[in-house]
């Protein structure tokens, strides 16, 4: 295994990092068939770990806790907060106030929850999970800055933070001498290549490790999703519109052909692609089996040449999205039609 810096933090990590986001009841309720998919994960070669307190509320920290028991200074622990820890996306559960966001009563309420759950009293990198409109970025890393003085964490990031977001996190930190956040986790895939505009070259220029997550795709690019082709996954059953989606189908049906012209597996065509962009350091697996996980350890080894890379930009050109992922993050500007739309008294020129 070849390790990569986790930006300017000098911690040494895997191209390849286990998500744990299907432990636990979400996706594999099995706690000690997950504790083998970790440890196979680990004697591969993978050093870090990625978890958070939402998924399968807070079981899969709980099951990663267990997993690292006995092995946890080799073992580079990320984990993350944002949503209430028991947070449901349809809604069923009831709103509890100051119990989410990244404020600093969550923050650090969420934190100690977590290093109870992991069994561990610091984790190496803690991560917002998502941007909070609601709370001033000050407010948030002054609470993450008292959590690194306080040894309960080594180094901070975010995830879907837009590149905005992260020059004003910047300027803030460096004003007011906070820490500054040491690493992004945004989505990127062959199909949504969008970060590739701003969010990769910002992250580098501040010298952040950028950690993306769904390198195949929410699913799609393990070709087990076909058009006109019935899809009875595991993820098929959750109704995600990205999975059914006709221009990521077609995009699909042409990187299935280029796929078999390289005498690669999709999932392999799609993880080197996802490593091989120089602002990557690490790309998030999901495995939910042992099947999963020894699929995508077989291409560890893969390369991309310039020509197969060329074919792939021809199919979905560098800086476009195809679609979009259901659990992308969307600014308010974009959900709130408010934001977008003056009154209507306003709408005219004249």
């Amino acid at each position: 295994m070849q390790y990569r810096s986790l930006g300017g933090t000098g911690i040494q990590v895997s191209p390849f990092a286990l998500g744990a986001m299907m432990f636990g009841a979400a996706g594999n309720p099995d706690h000690d068939d997950s504790i083998r998919i970790i440890h196979r994960a680990l004697d591969a070669g993978i050093n870090f770990v990625d978890t958070a307190d939402m998924y399968s509320h807070g079981e899969s920290e709980e099951i990663v806790g267990k997993a690292l028991k006995g092995r946890r200074d080799d073992v580079v622990l990320a984990t993350k907060a944002r949503f209430p820890v028991n947070y449901d996306p349809t809604g069923a559960t009831p709103f509890v106030p100051n119990r989410s966001g990244a404020s600093r009563s969550w923050l650090i309420r969420a934190l100690d929850g977590s290093l109870r759950r992991l069994g561990t009293d610091y984790v190496d990198l803690f991560q917002i999970h998502q941007p909070d409109p609601d709370t001033d970025i000050e407010e948030t890393l002054s609470a993450l800055t008292d959590l690194v003085r306080a040894g309960k964490v080594r180094a901070i990031g975010t995830s879907s933070l837009p590149a905005s977001d992260i020059v004003q996190s910047h300027w803030v930190a460096e004003r007011r001498g906070l820490t500054r956040l040491r690493t992004e986790q945004p989505p990127y895939s062959i199909l949504n290549r969008g970060i590739e505009r701003e969010v990769l070259p910002v992250a580098q220029q501040f010298g952040m490790g950028t950690l993306v997550w769904s390198p195949l795709a929410g699913g799609l690019l393990t070709g087990r999703y076909r058009k006109n082709h019935e899809n009875t996954t595991h993820r098929s059953q959750f109704g995600f519109r990205h999975l059914t989606d006709e221009r990521r189908l077609d995009a699909v049906e042409e990187l299935i052909t280029l796929a078999e012209d390289a005498k690669l597996p999709l999932t392999h065509l799609a993880m080197a692609f996802a490593i091989a962009h120089p602002g990557v350091t690490s790309a998030i697996i999901g495995p939910r089996t042992m099947e999963h996980l020894d699929d995508l350890l077989a291409g560890l080894d893969v390369t991309l040449t310039d020509d197969v890379l060329d074919r792939i930009d021809e199919i979905v050109p560098p800086g476009t999205d195809i679609g979009a992922l259901d659990m992308a993050y969307q600014p308010p500007a974009i959900q709130r039609s408010n934001l977008r739309r003056r009154p209507v008294s306003e709408r005219a020129a004249a």
